[in-house]
Order: structure tokens, then sequence, then C-alpha cells
């Protein structure tokens, strides 16, 4: 078997670069380019040492950590040893999550298990095979984008989870349990009174509301139906929030007042005392992460009620 040994090199280098890169994306680490080369090329070298006296070494576990410091060190440098290991740690788990995710996807695509006689046989092409190495080529990249997408993904999740808390909102004794997201774009007020205005999905309400409440909500231009006698007791907690949206004229929501809000935050309960319910349409999380939107204030100006 002819072994190419400048394209199995090249192949190597590319793939070294490509985890060091990948490694930087995840720990958010400043890319210098030129660390990023030189680390890439400590990693080929292991394949020309492959055909040297010194393989019996380099083969050895700890041949290779040698190598991995020495990558890691010439990619990031050394500023403190939490640093350096926290690379080393990162630049595995890319190694092990990118080089497995082609390990399984090689072995799914490939058909090389098959019945002889009633007896389940397998066997391997090589490692010289052109084709897998044409995986290799094609089939990195495209899991190196992958996983980097996903990792973005988790990231973002995370950021959204850290952010999210229990809401309990009560209503003539009926309480009602939801998922609130905190954000800081949200900052409507009732312009009168400039009480925070936290944004719920309608259909939470369906329960609690009278229907005619709820059919009008999308009601923009005639309000006559907020005097109808249907409504009784909570007329007197509704109120219109103007508002506006970027491409559209004056709008208004529709809010409620509710009994009691209270807000599990940082394993504190926050009591406010002064807020409204507005109500939208639409669902406001299309995978149910959420059901309501928190105004950054109720956070900031509740009252603490215990620690638990």
């Amino acid at each position: 078997m002819t072994v190419y040994l400048d394209i199995v090199w090249l192949l190597n280098f590319c793939f070294d670069g490509l985890l060091l890169w990948l490694t930087a994306i995840m720990l958010k680490r400043s890319i210098v380019w030129w660390r990023i080369a030189v680390g890439a090329f400590i990693g080929s070298l292991l394949v020309l040492f492959m055909f040297t006296p010194f393989s019996p070494y380099v083969q050895k576990p700890i041949g290779k950590l040698f190598f991995s410091l020495l990558i890691v060190w010439a990619s990031f440098g050394f500023k403190r040893f939490r640093y350096f290991f926290e690379n080393l740690f990162t630049f595995y788990f890319a190694t092990f999550m990118v080089g497995g995710g082609l390990i399984a996807v090689h072995y799914f695509l490939q058909n090389e298990v098959q019945i002889t006689n009633g007896a389940l046989t397998a066997y391997s092409l090589g490692a010289g095979d052109p084709v897998s190495w044409f995986f290799v080529l094609i089939g990195f990249p495209l899991l190196w984008l992958f996983s980097r997408s996903r990792i973005n993904g988790i990231r973002e999740k995370k950021m959204r989870f850290d952010s999210i808390v229990d809401v309990v909102l009560t209503f003539d004794g009926h309480s009602l349990l939801l998922k609130g997201l905190i954000d800081s774009g949200n900052q409507l007020y009732d312009p009168i009174t400039k009480t925070p205005v936290m944004i719920i999905d309608a259909d939470e309400m369906k329960d609690i509301l009278p229907s005619l409440l709820l059919e009008n909500i999308k009601q923009q231009t005639d309000f006559q139906w907020l005097h109808n006698e249907q409504l009784g007791k909570w007329a007197q907690r509704l109120r219109l929030i103007p508002y506006r949206v970027i491409g559209k004229g004056q709008q208004f929501m529709l809010a409620v007042k509710p009994d009691r809000i209270v807000i599990c935050y940082e394993a504190q309960r926050i009591e406010v005392s002064k807020g409204l319910v507005g109500l939208n349409e639409a669902r406001l999380s299309t995978d149910g992460e959420y059901q309501c939107i928190v105004h950054p204030k109720m956070i900031q100006t509740g009252r603490r009620l215990t620690a638990s």
C-alpha cells in the first residue's frame, strides 16, 4: 500500500488547526492566527514522527500528552494554570466531539457488516481507503460547522434560561403559575401611574378572564365594549397601555391589574406591589420556554419576602 506522507501531513495540519479554532470559539478566546498555525504544525509533526525511530515514544500516552501540552501552549500561551488546563480540556473535548462524530457518521453510511452462512461478520476497508480520506476532508468541515452552531445555540439558550423565572399571578383567589423571561427590552409603563407592565400570553388567562374581554383584545379603534355590564368587576381592573411598533403607528395593549404578583428570582420570592399584566394575543415563545415577559423594574423595586 502506498502512503502519501505529504497528503496525510496536510490533512492532520488542517484537522488540528480547525480543532484549535473551535476550541477558541468555545472559550471565547482571542484568535491569533499565527499561534493557531504553530499549534497545528506541532500537532501534525506526530505524523512525521511515526516514520522515524521516535515512533514508539510518540505513540505512548505520555508522548501524546506531551504533544497536547505543546499544542495548547503554542496556540493560547500560558497565563495561569487554570487558564491553561481549561484550554487543554476544551481542546480534548472538541477533539472527541468532532472525531467521534466522524466515526459515527462513517459507520452509519458504510455498509461494512454482512451476514455469511447465518453469522454476522464485519470488515474494514483500511485507513488508506481513498473514499475514507475523501469522507474526512468533506465530513470534518461539515461537523465542525455543525458543532460550532450547536455550541452557539447552547450558549444562547443558557443565557435565556438564566433569565427565566417563576411568576405567580393572583386574581380573586385564583393563582396562575407561569415561566417568565426577564427582558430589558420590555419598557412598557402605564403613562399615568408609571406602573410597569408585564406581558403575558392571553391564552394563559382564558380560565380566569371573561370571554368578552379576550374576544376584544385585538380591538384598536372602538373601545365601547369596555363599558359593557358583562365585564362587571373586571372593568375596574382594566387599563389601556399605549405603545409603538416599528413601521406602525400608535397602538394600545389591554392590561389587567392583578391582586398580587410574586416572582421567584435567585432563590428569593419578590412581591411586586405595583404592576400590571398586559395581554398579548400571539404566543411569546414558540417552543413554550416562557409564557410572559417580566419588566426588569419589577425585579428592582419588588419587596423580598424570604430566601426560600
